[in-house]
């Protein structure tokens, strides 16, 4: 508990850190050669010496079954890089809850597929209640998916889009944990989001076909779909789609996946034939934000296939890749995970 109060009292100090590295790069140009010459003489915020924030994973799976093994260092890293936060990192590992090492650390990673079964032990619920009352936060990348991924535990590893709900098993984890307790749905405006980057990357350079959907429907600034149960007016444990797909680089220190886009796209009378079109798989009811339902239909090669949305419109769904489409999602992924990382730190 001791190691873990330690953490906490670094804190404050990181993010005055924080707020200083932000306000530097906010701050306006001086127009004055007198102005500029006094900002040249700021010092200059130096990170020497051992790291003095450390990230602990969650892992049970043997590394032959892990999906985007090398995400989380690649973001550390860029975090140590880019923030006045020193982060060691090689996240260090754990595969239970139960184990006394989590008090040591004030972020927990895990990646939903690195853990099968989420039946928590009398240990772990112990712990895990003690960990988030006492200021911890847990993170579970791939937490959330819409029903009709669910079908096959791959698919929530390779798609963005989903409902606003966690996985159920998560739930039902969790709710052994704090029985009064439920995740909601964050609102776009929720400061997560903002805690360090500000909405999205450039998206000059994606294709037309793409750039509107992607800005108004998919990422509106520079948000995702996300749950989180709160406690004490803060985000204890927040879930996501799998957004650590788009971390990692390989020993070259080129991304380490590619990335494409489903939007949904419509066409003049589309409905007229959708409406009575056959499809080999399953209909599914997903709620959108504002409580409004789409009615996906899917395909069996093609999850899902078109969607009936409020308002009495039909648009099919449909994968776009590029360099471009690759390289903006692997920006605004990173983004993303520094965001969290520091909303974490600093709440």
């Amino acid at each position: 508990m001791r190691e873990l109060l330690r953490s906490v009292h670094l804190l404050p100090a990181v993010l005055l850190l924080l707020v200083t590295v932000r306000a530097a790069e906010l701050k306006p140009p001086e127009k004055n050669a007198a102005a500029k010459k006094e900002q040249r003489k700021l010092p200059e915020l130096k990170k020497a010496g051992p790291a003095n924030v450390k990230v602990l994973q969650l892992i049970q799976v043997n590394s032959r079954q892990r999906n985007y093994p090398y995400g989380l260092s690649t973001l550390l890293r860029y975090i140590s890089d880019k923030t006045s936060i020193k982060l060691d990192s090689e996240p260090d590992i754990v595969n239970s809850f139960a184990d006394p090492a989590i008090f040591n650390y004030p972020f927990i990673y895990v990646n939903g597929a690195d853990r099968p079964d989420w039946n928590f032990t009398r240990k772990e619920k112990k712990n895990i209640r003690k960990y988030l009352m006492r200021g911890g936060f847990v993170y579970i990348d791939a937490g959330i998916s819409a029903s009709f991924l669910r079908q096959d535990s791959r698919y929530g590893q390779h798609h963005s889009f989903a409902e606003w709900e966690e996985r159920p098993v998560i739930r039902d984890a969790f709710k052994s944990v704090f029985p009064t307790r439920k995740f909601r749905p964050l609102k776009r405006s929720h400061p997560i989001y903002r805690s360090f980057y500000k909405g999205l990357p450039d998206p000059a350079t994606l294709p037309d076909t793409v750039r509107n959907f992607v800005v108004k429907e998919k990422w509106p600034q520079g948000s995702y779909s996300a749950v989180a149960l709160t406690l004490n007016q803060r985000v204890a444990v927040l879930c996501t789609p799998i957004i650590a797909m788009g971390w990692g680089r390989n020993y070259l220190g080129n991304w380490a996946t590619t990335i494409g886009f489903r939007i949904r796209e419509s066409a003049k009378d589309l409905g007229a034939y959708l409406d009575t079109a056959a499809y080999s798989g399953q209909r599914f009811e997903t709620r959108r934000e504002d409580g409004a339902k789409d009615i996906v239909y899917c395909q069996e090669r093609a999850v899902p296939a078109w969607v009936h949305e409020p308002g009495d419109r039909w648009r099919v769904f449909r994968y776009y890749h590029s360099r471009e489409i690759s390289e903006f999602a692997h920006v605004f992924y990173t983004q993303l995970g520094v965001n969290f990382m520091v909303y974490a730190l600093t709440h």
